[in-house]
């Protein structure tokens, strides 16, 4: 089972169960193996020695003590990377040349009883077959030119894994190949994971960008107006959606461990979550525009709890809902940005005042619980336990600013993120972590209201959803889209469909649904005029392919937008109107159907099977 199955199975077993298995390994003790600690590796430093043109390495694969939560935290005995003669490190340790380099590597198998087959030592572009396998204490001397410039990586895989019981992607370094005269103050950061399937039922995994997990990632900072490069590499076996929070960040390169593929200048597209599927890497550039605390993280819920942890933390501790390094979890990096001389993006003064209830009602489907987010409309609240899958879409007009008080009804904390919106790091919905210096938003209590001021730079599709306790209160209906229009245009229903997708309770298998059902009755639609299909996923985990049919058959359609960033022309044009939208995406698609006819809409799940339908009767 892999994909949704056993690993996320796996992942939302219950607290207790996990920190009473954690529990049994010995912590905070000083090591009695004999092993070396595994250092984090921030990317900063390259490996070995560089004589002319020519880099004189020397690798080894040997057994360490990682800890990724914490220095003398909970730990793993596994096989890592290393320099000779220097401590083991995960990410292994930073291959960085110009092109025209040759690299001369020495790599030895330190391990006593297991194969080493290594992976990615070699010209770019490279192809499958370029692999070193050494035996047990087995050294070897490779040469080689470094090729293409490029985001690369390499990785060892030690003896034969099953993949759905096991990883060892700590076992990966990035290789990055620079152009002559390019620019090298660019952060490198590699998501590496260790797992173990432990029995049947609990599954120990660790979740790490550049060494370590959350809270214990590096804190970053940038400065207002400054141009930030990053370079994102998933070295594991798993797919990280990764998503930026209140800004938008240009996709430069896509690459693999084999091969980097640059984009043109037209062709790079603007997004807030880029889905990098395993062993996939990408070149990326932003410009931070207004100050405070910012995330960049995996948007799969499972990679971003706190249940990922090797020391899981107690749900109902009480600081649990204001202090972000217990609500949070593995793949998240924290990003400070600082205020730059002379820079200020202020908003005009009037403002648009809205309010959002936050509900508890009776559970439609398979929910556990009902929860929802409704809308005011007028000066009477709705009931309180009035609930709506998914929430109210909220629409919204481009360039206004606007107030959405927040009115939490539920007898919890809870917090809502604006996903895509460009606003203020106090109103971005990170209970404990959103705002400026020691100024951060607290979660919203129970009975209690919290403003939020947005500020809406470009018309598109966007998301609202919690941002506390993600596994329950997200699979309970938690989430809504927000629609931004052009200044003079109204939202008609009649030519503007939206469609959100997201799990009906945290039960495994998931079980998929769109605007709250697997099914929607069906709609009559004019034909001969444009209609825009808004798209939108927002489950805990698990893509959504989008599918326009008549009869059988595919239509083609133009795409538009993805997270409510126009694409470029080159993406635009008519194609058949089959979309993957990952987690935390948006998509935008109008089509024109020439005459009337029955379509239908269908969403689709990993694995191939049709999750909801809804027929379209365009007369």
């Amino acid at each position: 089972m892999t994909g949704l199955g056993l690993r996320l199975s796996i992942a939302v077993v219950l607290a207790t169960a996990l920190a009473a298995l954690a529990a049994s390994a010995p912590r905070n003790a000083p090591p009695r193996d004999g092993l070396p600690e595994v250092r984090p590796n921030d990317n900063r430093e390259p490996a070995g020695e560089l004589i002319g043109n020519v880099l004189m390495l020397r690798l080894e694969v040997r057994m360490g003590r990682w800890c990724p939560e914490r220095e003398n935290g909970p730990f793993v005995i596994a096989p890592v990377l290393a320099e000779e003669g220097k401590a083991p490190e995960v990410p292994g340790p930073l291959i960085r040349v110009r092109t025209g380099t040759t690299i001369v590597a020495t790599v030895r198998n330190a391990l006593a009883d297991s194969t080493v087959t290594l992976h990615g030592l070699a010209t770019r572009p490279s192809s499958p077959s370029d692999s070193i396998v050494l035996q047990p204490g087995e050294s070897r001397v490779v040469r080689f030119a470094v090729g293409a410039a490029g985001t690369y990586f390499y990785r060892a895989v030690v003896g034969t894994i099953d993949h759905d019981k096991d990883e060892q992607e700590q076992l990966a370094g990035a290789f990055i190949v620079d152009p002559p005269g390019a620019r090298q103050d660019d952060r490198i950061f590699v998501i590496n994971i260790w797992g173990d399937q432990v029995d049947s039922t609990h599954y120990r995994n660790a979740l790490a960008i550049n060494g370590r997990s959350w809270p214990y990632t590096e804190r970053l900072t940038a400065t207002e107006g400054d141009s930030v490069r990053w370079r994102v590499i998933n070295a594991s076996d798993r797919v990280h959606p990764m998503h930026l929070h209140g800004f938008y960040y240009q996709i430069q390169s896509k690459g693999t461990v084999l091969r980097d593929t640059a984009y043109a200048l037209a062709d790079r597209r603007l997004v807030v979550t880029e889905d990098l599927r395993p062993y996939q890497t990408m070149s990326l550039v932003w410009q931070p525009m207004r100050e405070g605390n910012w995330l960049f993280h995996c948007h799969l819920a499972f990679h971003a709890v706190p249940e990922t942890r090797l020391e899981p933390m107690d749900h109902h501790a009480d600081n649990m809902a204001t202090d972000p390094r217990r609500h949070m979890g593995g793949l998240v990096l924290g990003v400070t940005v600082q205020p730059g001389a002379g820079w200020r993006d202020e908003a005009p003064p009037d403002r648009r005042v809205l309010r959002l209830l936050v509900q508890e009602g009776r559970p439609h489907g398979h929910a556990a619980r009902g929860l929802s987010f409704i809308l005011q409309d007028g000066a009477t609240p709705p009931a309180p336990d009035s609930v709506r899958t998914p929430g109210t879409v909220i629409v919204l007009t481009r360039g206004q600013p606007t107030d959405i008080t927040v009115v939490n009804r539920l007898p919890e904390p809870t917090s809502v993120h604006w996903h895509g919106i460009e606003l203020e790091s106090w109103s971005d919905g990170v209970a404990g972590w959103s705002g400026i210096g020691n100024k951060v938003a607290p979660a919203i209590a129970s009975q209690d209201s919290f403003t939020a001021h947005l500020i809406t730079r470009r018309a598109g599709t966007f998301i609202y959803h919690t941002h506390l306790n993600d596994l329950e209160q997200l699979t309970a209906g938690l989430y809504g889209a927000i629609v931004v229009l052009e200044p003079g245009q109204r939202f008609d229903p009649a030519k503007d469909h939206v469609f959100v997708a997201g799990w009906d309770g945290s039960a495994e298998p998931p079980r998929f649904v769109v605007n709250g059902d697997t099914t929607a009755p069906a709609q009559v639609l004019e034909a001969g005029r444009p209609h825009r299909f808004r798209f939108v996923n927002i489950g805990p985990a698990g893509g959504v392919t989008y599918r326009l049919l008549r009869d059988s058959t595919l239509v083609n359609w133009h795409p538009v937008a993805v997270d409510g960033a126009d694409l470029p022309a080159s993406q635009t044009g008519e194609r058949p109107a089959r979309r993957f939208v990952q987690i935390g995406q948006t998509f935008d698609a109008e089509y024109t159907p020439p005459s009337a006819g029955d379509y239908t809409l269908t969403a689709s799940v990993p694995g191939g099977a049709v999750a909801f339908t809804q027929r379209l009767m365009f007369r």
